[in-house]
């Protein structure tokens, strides 16, 4: 269970980092929509998992790699935003959440039952 601090870190994160994919991403990864979903920050705020919804385009894991490799960059965006909240920035690690692609699946499923 998350402590109180955690859940205001990971939120402060989560809606900065959203700026600045809108902000950078374009320039990263072109026209793909990108949308974070949920962050999840260790007991000691040194790190924080970032899981990612790509939306318009196929190959959503080609996104998730170009994110990687500019991980460092996007990194430096967020701490300029965050610097005056937090004490450390975290490490950041993305990762894909498919959740809604599997929630379209399912919803495709049911219908076609009918």
């Amino acid at each position: 269970m998350a402590s109180k601090r955690q859940e205001q870190v990971a939120e402060l994160i989560k809606r900065n980092f959203g700026v600045v994919l809108q902000q950078e991403g374009s320039y990263i990864y072109g026209n793909a929509f990108v949308t974070v979903t949920q962050v999840q920050v260790t007991p000691d705020l040194s790190q924080a998992k970032l899981y990612i919804s790509v939306f318009n385009t196929e190959n959503k894991q080609e996104v998730l790699l170009m994110l990687e490799r500019e991980t460092r960059k996007l990194k430096q965006a967020l701490a300029y935003r965050i610097r005056k909240h937090v004490r450390r920035i975290p490490d950041i690690s993305i990762f894909l959440d498919d959740t809604l692609d599997e929630m379209y699946k399912l919803n495709e499923i049911f219908d076609n039952l009918d």
